[in-house]
């Protein structure tokens, strides 16, 4: 069992205070805190090894080609990849989505064609499809979700797709709802009939709570960023099949993508260079392998099974306020540790700022980047509280206490 207290201490920030109140972060979903080993690792290679990488051969520059490359190594690891070519640098989430739709996408996708996605997509999951489709002259079909976000089961979205549906972009984790897909059924499901349509998963929500393993998964692939994952902010990653990476072409031209050019001839660089141009974020690079470190440390299973329990505690006491109205499963098992919510007559901006400022709570308010999912759902915002393994029960009983005071002097 998690040492949660002792845990704690490893990450700085969690000292702060909001307005004399200790900092009670609830926003991971946005971005996680940082332990002291990766602000460390940060300024330990900036401190002594920094040089720009594959290009130099004097000490400092193989130093940082080192860690760089010791980094994907890492991060292969930790997700299963089957060979570091396997995982790509990017700055985050978006931008490998965006990589797949300019390269892939813009290659494959024909007019007539069918872009497959959900209605509880982050925006970044949804929006380069919807310009792809809009450009290339492709349908886009959105697959509804129940009210838990759960999509269609078995055979009834099997129905759903057609030898016309070339892609099927899917998150692993929904950032409001906090619904977990089947992936791997999905995969299964779709991959053993003749229909062979390329499966994108949004994996940024998933990656910080679950165990990932892509060879298992079943994605062609999969896109997730560090600083959802404690590590820093910058950097991302495209992990893809090494035969689908190697039907990508670049996407941007320029210096260390390259083997050779000449005024008539370029010949481009192998994986992974030839999806990394330009001088690449290297110290982000190290900060990610030592987030890496310091998850595989503490055990993701570990971590599941920890924030399952917290964020049972927190389903349970906020349903047992009236005024509120909980959005995504009940079962902790089939959901990571973000819930949305709405307090009844009371606007999520006026929620968040109240809990902030009595309480030192971050929360988020809005629309998380899910725009139409809320369609869906029909309201205008929710609260999203979003939670991490350094978490405390102690934090969601302050918590649920600054919910019920607002609801009180609302009333009154």
């Amino acid at each position: 069992m998690l040492d949660v207290h002792h845990l704690r201490r490893d990450f700085p920030i969690l000292t702060k205070k909001i307005k004399g109140r200790p900092l009670i972060y609830f926003d991971n979903a946005a971005t996680t805190q940082k332990p002291q080993k990766v602000i460390d690792a940060l300024s330990f290679f900036y401190q002594n090894h920094n040089a720009n990488i594959h290009r130099g051969i004097h000490a400092l520059a193989e130093e940082a080609t080192e860690d760089y490359e010791n980094a994907r190594k890492k991060v292969a690891r930790f997700i299963g990849a089957k060979s570091e070519k396997e995982v790509i640098f990017v700055r985050n989430t978006t931008e490998a989505l965006n990589l797949v739709a300019y390269t892939w996408g813009r290659l494959n996708i024909a007019r007539g064609d069918e872009i497959m996605t959900t209605v509880m997509e982050h925006h970044s999951n949804f929006l380069p499809w919807r310009q792809l489709a809009f450009e290339n002259g492709a349908v886009l079909k959105v697959l509804d979700v129940d009210e838990e976000g759960k999509l269609p089961e078995g055979h009834s979205l099997k129905n759903q797709v057609s030898r016309k549906t070339k892609l099927l972009a899917l998150t692993q984790a929904s950032n409001v709802l906090g619904t977990i897909n089947p992936i791997r059924e999905i995969s299964s499901l779709i991959h053993n009939s003749n229909l062979k349509p390329l499966l994108v998963v949004d994996g940024a929500q998933a990656i910080p709570h679950l165990p990932i393993d892509t060879a298992e998964l079943g994605a062609d692939l999969y896109a997730f960023s560090a600083h959802k994952m404690f590590g820093p902010l910058g950097i991302g990653i495209l992990w893809g099949k090494e035969e689908v990476l190697e039907s990508l072409p670049p996407f941007l031209f320029g210096g260390g993508m390259i083997k050779s050019v000449t005024l008539e001839n370029v010949g481009f660089a192998d994986l992974p260079d030839r999806l990394e141009a330009g001088t690449p974020a290297v110290a982000d690079a190290v900060g990610l392998g030592a987030a890496v470190d310091y998850l595989s440390e503490i055990g993701m299973a570990e971590i599941k099974s920890y924030e399952e329990r917290l964020t049972g505690l927190l389903l349970a006491e906020l349903k047992r306020i009236p005024e509120v109205k909980v959005f995504g499963p009940d079962n902790t098992g089939q959901r990571v540790p973000a819930v949305s919510f709405t307090v009844g007559g009371i606007h999520p901006h006026d929620v968040a700022q109240f809990l902030n400022d009595k309480y030192g709570v971050a929360v988020r308010a809005g629309q998380h980047c899910a725009g139409p999912l809320h369609e869906r759902l029909g309201i205008n915002a929710t609260v999203r509280t979003s939670l991490a393994f350094y978490n405390t029960e102690e934090e969601v009983e302050t918590f649920i206490k600054g919910i019920k005071e607002l609801i009180g002097l609302f009333k009154s």
